[in-house]
């Protein structure tokens, strides 16, 4: 295993519980302001997610990176650990790729409803749900 000092512990939790909790030499995010890589001894931050991937490099396998659906959230850094509040949060091996595309096959019909309705709503909530699904798939691919 790597020095201690130069390891991260990461954290995903959502509202079902502890979703991810492993040791890692980086983490790559993507923030609302950008992409974010955290390493040992980062300085502290505090960052809203976007609907994203997260990829984390472990340390107890150098060759082996596991790549995170999250779906919105934000992402606290201290001490050497990276804790993420998310909305939902699957790992790409954990991603049921039927029902992914399904998703996103029912939330590109429900925009083209909507823009022809006029329904902002529902059209802004079918726009999200579009991000999800395709970052669930895009996410899977990563297996």
């Amino acid at each position: 295993m790597a020095d201690d000092k130069n390891v991260i512990t990461v954290n995903i939790v959502t509202p079902a519980g502890l979703v991810y909790d492993h040791k890692a030499s980086i983490i790559i995010a993507e923030a609302v302001d950008g992409s974010l890589g955290i390493m040992a001894n980062h300085e502290p931050i505090i960052a809203p997610l976007k609907i994203s991937e997260l990829r984390v490099k472990r340390v107890d396998n150098p060759n082996h990176e596991n790549a995170i659906a999250v779906n919105g959230g934000f992402l606290e850094f201290s001490n050497n650990v990276v804790s993420i509040v998310a909305d939902s949060a699957e790992r790409a091996r954990d991603i049921d790729l039927r029902r992914a595309e399904y998703a996103r096959q029912k939330a590109e019909e429900n925009i083209e409803k909507a823009v022809e309705t006029k329904d902002k709503d529902t059209e802004q909530r079918a726009r999200v749900a579009l991000a999800r699904a395709v970052n669930r798939i895009n996410v899977s691919n990563h297996k």
